[in-house]
């Protein structure tokens, strides 16, 4: 008997559903929400083998979710397009309404203390124009180098105590990271917090801020 329409197009949702379903493959394209990398680049970022991140790069391309170029004799691999950044953040959005782990690990990263309801995209970006608040990136080095909001300043979890002197207690801060599966800025802020600073996260990282078309600079760009 021939599938069917119907099964046939379940078969490929549930492709791209499969593809989702390894931690490792979330890790890998939420790398890629920072921007293209090579095989070796990304299995450094990830803890992955080169071998095992090259099987769940080859999964992903199967399911459409990512693609890739050819430099040399390198790979270099990106996210497909924006809608893939989109079912990520959805995937994160259905997990903590419905799945109570979910909400004890994100409440753990706070101490047990509610965190504050994130800033919005907009907020921050009229904040930003008024010079009122002061913006953490709280990703690696080469990733804010890479591409970072305007005016952010780039300090690590590890590093973060030693900037405390520095920061204005009468200022918000506004930490954010990778995006939807990032929890430097949960942690980021949870620390700053404990320290009596007015503290909150982005909504959304810095993936989610280019997308929209909000200005980022690199390295190589004046501040």
């Amino acid at each position: 008997m021939s599938t069917s329409p119907k099964t046939a197009l379940l078969e490929e949702y549930a492709l791209v559903a499969r593809a989702l379903s390894a931690p490792a493959r979330l890790s890998l394209l939420e790398q890629l929400a920072q921007g293209e990398r090579g095989v070796e680049a990304l299995a450094d970022k990830t803890g992955l083998t080169v071998a095992n991140c090259s099987q769940h790069l080859q999964q992903l391309r199967r399911a459409a979710l990512v693609t890739s170029r050819r430099d040399g004799k390198a790979v270099i691999y990106r996210l497909t397009d924006a809608k893939t950044l989109q079912l990520m953040d959805l995937l994160r959005i259905v997990a903590e309404r419905n799945l109570a782990q979910v909400d004890r690990i994100l409440l753990g990263l706070s101490d047990g203390q509610d965190a504050p309801e994130p800033v919005s995209r907009d907020e921050l970006a009229a904040r930003l124009a008024e010079g009122s608040v002061t913006v953490l990136d709280v990703r690696p080095a080469d990733e804010y180098a890479s591409a970072h909001i305007p005016g952010a300043r780039n300090i690590t979890l590890a590093d973060l105590e030693h900037i405390l002197p520095a920061l204005d207690p009468g200022t918000e801060i506004v930490a954010y990271c990778r995006g939807p599966y990032c929890i430097y800025a949960h942690q980021a802020v949870a620390a700053l917090r404990k320290h009596g600073l007015n503290a909150k996260r982005l909504d959304g990282g810095l993936p989610e801020w280019r997308e929209e078309g909000r200005p980022v600079l690199t390295e190589a760009t004046p501040e």
